[in-house]
């Protein structure tokens, strides 16, 4: 069909009058979505156990101040000075159930109030959403991924500590370690820690900890682990041979002269695909227990020259060798091992959201309790999108090598500006509550078909 020139194009010289006036629009119509996900796992009920043994200081109640902070974190913004942004939002407000919502000073306070029961009750809500949606799964095996990741702070906070900070160097941070399921890409523990310390601090109850959690939410299931080389060291390993995880761990060799010896003098290498060369012995460090498989993977890289560039002449390049070393009890040819390793690359990306999309990386208070408090939002906030994307779709992928996530998962920012971030208003025709959207194709599809399949989860 085609339209006419004056049927296309308007003027657009004047400039509409701008007013204000108190009315039900709402900028975050697209939440709709996270309140039906949030009553299908009864999250609200399920935050108020984890104050209930607190006496109420205040009218809105603890769980429904963090109720608030997953849902800011969701809607984009980051500090908590933001709220007043959102304060007037009708769909915000219903959506944490309240009439008005509570001013910075007073989710300032409520941070600073919880103490350490509360903390640790909402760990356990962040891991028990988690273990819900593997038990819905079924899944013959859990993938867990474990590293530390720094979130710096200009100010003097509770519990934080100068640190190796490769970004920010002399300032202060915490240093959490985190455990991720690599098939939902939830994060499904995390141990607080000050940033002084050294990876492996507290990792062998943390690791016993997050494998006894899945041991006992899906019984006979197998556990996998996959570690970096600060978690190297016998003690790690026996602990993981004992609970019968299979694992595979990063090797700093250049710190063991002995296999650094028999790297540079081994002659006969297994080639593999682009360029790599593989080898595999049975070895132990002196001071450990027993031998334990070890692979010696060498990657064919180009080395940069710093000579002058001349453009019009054939430059040719020379190679060199990446070594890497992983120590393994899995019984993987290797060059599926080197995939299964590799893999635990897609952590990173986690935290990379996490941290630039999500509130991660923000300290709000001065006590050690509260910033537990926020993180632990933030980290929910994080679990619930992946949570409502699992939902209403069907995984798309199967197992593979690499262990990557059984869902091609949006980032929440994506999720922000497709579902979340939509225009809307709230009216009463006839005394029936209607939240009115325009008649955008893609958005009516989308949001029918998660309302649609939260209807049948729940």
């Amino acid at each position: 069909m085609k339209y006419s020139k004056a049927a296309t194009i308007q003027k657009t010289h004047h400039l509409p009058t701008l007013k204000f006036e108190d009315q039900q629009l709402t900028s975050f119509a697209g939440l709709l979505v996270f309140h039906r996900l949030f009553n299908v796992i009864n999250l609200r009920e399920r935050l108020r156990q984890c104050f209930r043994h607190q006496a109420v200081g205040s009218i809105f109640g603890n769980g429904r101040i963090v109720l608030l902070l997953i849902v800011h974190f969701i809607l984009g913004f980051r500090h908590l000075r933001e709220m007043r942004f959102h304060a007037d939002d009708p769909i915000v407000q219903r959506t944490v159930g309240l009439k008005r919502l509570p001013d910075v000073a007073t989710v300032s306070r409520a941070l600073a109030g919880t103490d350490e029961q509360s903390v640790n009750k909402l760990q356990k809500l962040l891991t028990d959403v988690v273990l819900d949606r593997l038990l819905a799964l079924q899944l013959a095996t859990v993938t867990l991924d474990f590293d530390g990741s720094v979130l710096s702070t200009g100010r003097i906070a509770e519990g934080t500590a100068v640190g190796f900070n490769r970004k920010k160097k002399g300032q202060r941070s915490y240093y959490p370690l985190f455990c991720t399921v690599a098939q939902t890409g939830q994060v499904l523990d995390v141990l607080h820690r000050s940033g002084n310390v050294h990876d492996s601090n507290g990792a062998e109850a943390f690791i016993r900890g997050c494998v006894g959690h899945i041991r006992q939410a899906l019984p006979g299931v197998r556990i996998e682990a996959r570690l970096d080389g600060a978690f190297f060291g016998d003690q790690i390993v026996s602990l993981l041979d004992q609970l019968g995880v299979d694992y595979s761990i990063s090797v700093p060799f250049t710190r063991l002269p002995a296999l650094k010896e028999i790297v540079e003098k081994r002659e006969l290498w297994y080639h593999g695909s682009a360029g790599v060369q593989y080898f595999e012995l049975q070895w132990k460090p002196k001071s450990w227990r027993r031998r334990h498989r070890f692979v010696v993977i060498c990657n064919e890289v180009k080395i940069q020259s710093k000579e002058p560039v001349q453009l019009d002449l054939f430059e040719p390049f020379k190679t060199g060798c990446d070594f890497k070393v992983v120590i393994s009890n899995k019984s993987l040819s290797v060059p599926r091992l080197i995939d299964f390793h590799n893999g635990r690359g897609s952590q990173e990306g986690i935290f990379g959201e996490l941290k630039s999309d999500n509130a991660l990386a923000y300290v709000p208070t001065r006590t050690w309790t509260g910033n537990q408090t926020y993180m632990l939002a933030a980290l929910l906030a994080h679990n619930l999108t992946r949570e409502l994307q699992m939902c209403t779709k069907a995984p798309l992928r199967k197992t593979n090598p690499k262990r990557a996530s059984l869902w091609p998962f949006m980032n929440i920012n994506t999720v922000r500006r497709q579902i979340v971030q939509r225009a809307g208003r709230l009216i009463r025709p006839q005394g029936r509550l209607v939240l009115s959207m325009s008649a955008n194709a893609a958005v009516k599809k989308d949001m029918l078909q998660i309302l649609d399949a939260l209807k049948g989860a729940a």
